[in-house]
C-alpha cells in the first residue's frame, strides 16, 4: 500500500463511506479540510458548533462547506436522550441529568457522544483542545475495546525515496503513556503493529533501550527485554527483537557487530520506546531532521476511532488525519 496520496485508504472508504466528527467546527484548518472532504464522496464531515458562527467563519476564510452536517449542542433535538445515555455511562460518578447537559455543551464531550449514539463513526479533535481533553471523553464514554487495558498511541512516519516508493515506519508510544509497564509495552507493541499493517508495513518490532542484548544494565533495560520476551509469547507470529539500541535497530552494519544472530536487527520498522519522553523526542527528530512526514498521534485500544491533532497542525494534516481516522473505523 502506498501511503503517498492515501490512495488505498480512500479506496477503502469509497467502498464503505464513513462519517467523522470535528469537535472544533469554527477553526479555519478544520473548515479547509472539511471543504476538501465535501468535494469527495468517501467521508462525510460533521461539524460541531454554532451554525451561524461556522458559516461566518467559512465565508471569511473562503471555504465552501455547503452540504456539511452542522450540529449545535445548544439546539440538539436529542439532547435529553443523549444526557440520559451519558448519565448511564457515568452512573458510577452519580452525574445528574442537568449536570450531564452542562457537560455536553462542551464540544469534545458532545462529539464523542455522537459516536456513542451511532450518529458518527469516528472523531478528530485537538486543533484547539489539549490531548487530554480529547482522550478523556473517549476513555469515559467510548472506553477500551475487549482485550485492551490501556489507550496508547502510534505515529506513522513517511519519507519518499528516490526509487519512487515510500519508507514507512511506526513509532509508539509517543503521546499517551508516560512510563509503560512491561505488560503495557506488550499491548502497545501489538496494537502499534496492527495499525502499521494498515499502512502497508510488515512490522519488525524493536524494543528500544540504551542497551543491546545485555550490553548495558539497569531496571529500564530489564523492562524492555522482558517486554520483548512477553510480546513474543503473546504474539508468536510477530517479528520482535529487544532490548536494542537504535543504531542496532536500523543499521545492518551495526547489527552485524552488536547482534549478528538476529534476523531483523538493522531492519526494524516498528519502534517501541521505553517512555513518552524518548518517544516524543524520537519521532520529532525523525520529522524535523530526517525528512519524514509524521501522521498522528493515532490512538489505539479504543472501541471506536478517536484521534488527536497537534495544536500546531495545518489543514493538510487535518485532512490526512481525517482519512486515517475514518479508515480505522
Amino acid at each position: 500500500m502506498a501511503i503517498l496520496g492515501f490512495g488505498e485508504l480512500i479506496r477503502m472508504l469509497k467502498k464503505n463511506p464513513k462519517k467523522i466528527v470535528f469537535t472544533e467546527g469554527t477553526d479555519s484548518r478544520i473548515l479547509e479540510a472539511a471543504s476538501r472532504l465535501l468535494a469527495s464522496n468517501f467521508l462525510s464531515p460533521i461539524l460541531v458548533g454554532d451554525e451561524d458562527e461556522i458559516f461566518e467563519a467559512s465565508e471569511e476564510c473562503g471555504y465552501n462547506i455547503r452540504g456539511a452536517v452542522i450540529i449545535d449542542p445548544k439546539k440538539f433535538d436529542r439532547m435529553d436522550e443523549m444526557a440520559e445515555m451519558f448519565c448511564e455511562l457515568r452512573k458510577s460518578k452519580g452525574v445528574t441529568i442537568e449536570e450531564a447537559k452542562k457537560i455536553l455543551l462542551q464540544t469534545n464531550y458532545f462529539g464523542t457522544m455522537l459516536i456513542k449514539m451511532g450518529m458518527a463513526d469516528s472523531l478528530l479533535g485537538g486543533a484547539t483542545y489539549s490531548t487530554a481533553d480529547t482522550v478523556r471523553p473517549a476513555l469515559q464514554l467510548i472506553k477500551t475495546k475487549p482485550g485492551s487495558s490501556i489507550v496508547s498511541s502510534v505515529f506513522i512516519l513517511v519519507r519518499s525515496r528516490a526509487t519512487g516508493d515510500n519508507e514507512v515506519l511506526a513509532m509508539a508510544d509517543c503521546a499517551i503513556n508516560i512510563r509503560p509497564t512491561e505488560d503495557e509495552l506488550v499491548e502497545i507493541a501489538i496494537e502499534a503493529s496492527e495499525c502499521a499493517k494498515i499502512f502497508g508495513v510488515d512490522p519488525k518490532v524493536g524494543f528500544l533501550s540504551y542497551s543491546t542484548f545485555g550490553s548495558g544494565a539497569g531496571e529500564d533495560v530489564d523492562r524492555m527485554r522482558n517486554a520483548a520476551a512477553k510480546t513474543r509469547l503473546k504474539a508468536p507470529d510477530l517479528a520482535v527483537e529487544g532490548e536494542m539500541q537504535f543504531d542496532a535497530a536500523v543499521s545492518p552494519r551495526v547489527a552485524r557487530t552488536k547482534c549478528p544472530e538476529s534476523e531483523i536487527a538493522g531492519h526494524i520498522n516498528t519502534f517501541i520506546f521505553p517512555d513518552i519522553s524518548a518517544g516524543n523526542i524520537g519521532y520529532k527528530i525523525a520529522q524535523r531532521l530526517g525528512g519524514f512526514e509524521a501522521y498522528g498521534p493515532i490512538l489505539l485500544g479504543l472501541n471506536a476511532p478517536v484521534n488527536d491533532l497537534s495544536r500546531g497542525c495545518n489543514a493538510a494534516e487535518v485532512y490526512s488525519m481525517a482519512i486515517i481516522t475514518a479508515a480505522l473505523a
